[in-house]
């Protein structure tokens, strides 16, 4: 079937960022067959743009995307991870959870304009059936860590469940299983070792939280070390490697990752959020380490949407180094769309040029807020949100439409979700005196 997407202002992202601004797109066959402007060619479909801007789906390079019945928990609890997260995990976390959550995150991920997520979580198997149900690309691991965690008692357990993840997603259109321990400070020297042996073996990618916590830093400098020096010691910095976070960055640590061809999941909206730091990624950027954009899951950046993400990388990164001109807006929205493909090692995605896969957004611009349109990455940046987005392809198919999901409707995931919920939130009451210490 060959779709029409016409009347749209198209931003290729391609390597000269060519523009079509009254430009048409075709796809076919789960790619785009063609685009420009002008006379554009018949199809079996054909859907008006309204001058919109058409851009490639945007990358979410983090997200622990099942955490939802979490969001609004604790926001202001400081060091809520072992005070209430892990234990409620361990205690009322269910695959039934996981499986509702993810289908509800990746509905919120797809209204937003995201067509691939990284993620990172318990289960990930359930996270895997919604991907291929709801048509995202998801890039799964489970969390490999070194306590008893949801659907594992040892770091071993998880380590067997990515595995099988791995061997039962060998070919998925739409799943690569990738390996997760959870972080530098929570998972041994050894098993660490064993994770990055089975990502070899397997040629897929590693994922951890690394240079995130304050007490993490403080351990690694009592033994004259950091985070970085830490992994490259053990052989875990390399071009497999996905960091996530990385505020905290020395200059030999960022001269380490770039020579290692490591790549940065930064996630700005929990960063900041947590008062954690504003990662150097003007120097990872000169130092040529490929990067993207994390929202991390719904308990940390409330919102799973990148809007809100550029936006803030924006502020942050030109309040940081006091620089009004660092990252032009153009170089963001890259970011947000071929550089998360590249920190991937997506191929043929990222890009709107024929022969690479129809993984598309369009942005409304008739908002207000989006008039004049001078410029449109500037608009994507400072004045877009995720209610703006009006279609949603992956591989070429509908899956938003008019700012609706095409296949299934949001109250009714939710309905889901809130039935599943109640023991869960029996069980969060135990907290309630620990939620609120912030207030006392």
């Amino acid at each position: 079937m060959k779709t029409l997407l016409k009347n749209a202002h198209i931003l290729t992202m391609d390597d000269q960022y060519t523009e079509y601004v009254s430009g048409w797109l075709l796809t076919e066959n789960g790619c785009v067959a063609a685009l420009g402007e002008g006379d554009a060619p018949q199809a079996d479909e054909i859907i008006d743009c309204g001058g919109g801007i058409l851009l490639p789906g945007f990358v979410n390079l983090h997200c622990h995307a099942s955490m939802i019945p979490f969001r609004t928990m604790g926001d202001d609890c400081p060091d809520r991870l072992r005070r209430f997260l892990f234990p409620l995990e361990q205690e009322a976390w269910t695959r039934e959870l996981t499986y509702l959550g993810a289908r509800f995150a990746i509905a919120e991920m797809l209204l937003s304009g995201i067509t691939t997520f990284a993620d990172m979580y318990y289960y990930e198997a359930e996270v895997a059936r919604a991907c291929v149900e709801m048509g995202m690309r998801g890039y799964l691991g489970e969390t490999v860590i070194c306590q008893r965690a949801p659907g594992s008692d040892t770091p071993e357990d998880a380590l067997a469940l990515s595995e099988s993840l791995l061997q039962a997603y060998a070919d998925s259109e739409w799943v690569r299983p990738i390996i997760a321990p959870h972080g530098t400070t929570t998972v041994s020297a050894e098993m660490l070792q064993k994770c990055q042996a089975l990502a070899e073996k397997y040629d897929t990618l590693l994922t951890l939280h690394a240079c995130e916590m304050d007490d993490e830093m403080r351990f690694f400098a009592e033994r004259g070390q950091t985070p970085v020096s830490y992994l490259d010691s053990l052989g875990l910095c390399g071009p497999r490697l996905l960091a996530v976070h990385c505020i905290h960055l020395t200059d030999a640590d960022i001269a380490c990752l770039a020579r290692r061809g490591a790549r940065i999941a930064h996630c700005p909206g929990s960063n900041v959020k947590a008062g954690k730091g504003v990662a150097p990624m003007r120097d990872a950027a000169r130092a040529g380490i490929p990067f993207g954009f994390g929202t991390d899951g719904a308990s940390s950046g409330n919102t799973l949407s990148l809007f809100d993400q550029m936006r803030l990388f924006a502020v942050c990164q030109k309040t940081k180094y006091h620089d009004r001109s660092l990252f032009p807006a153009r170089e963001i929205v890259r970011a947000a769309t071929r550089g998360g493909a590249e920190a991937l090692g997506m191929e043929r995605t990222g890009v709107l040029r024929p022969g690479f896969r129809a993984d598309l957004a369009l942005v409304g611009t008739d908002r207000p807020a989006l008039f004049p349109l001078y410029d449109p990455y500037s608009a994507l940046v400072y004045g877009a949100c995720a209610a703006d987005v009006r279609l949603v392809m992956t591989a070429g198919v509908v899956r938003v439409r008019d700012g609706r999901l095409s296949q299934t409707d949001v109250p009714a995931l939710r309905q889901a979700l809130e039935k599943a919920m109640p023991p869960f939130r029996a069980a969060a009451e135990k907290y309630a005196d620990t939620l609120k210490a912030k207030e006392a």
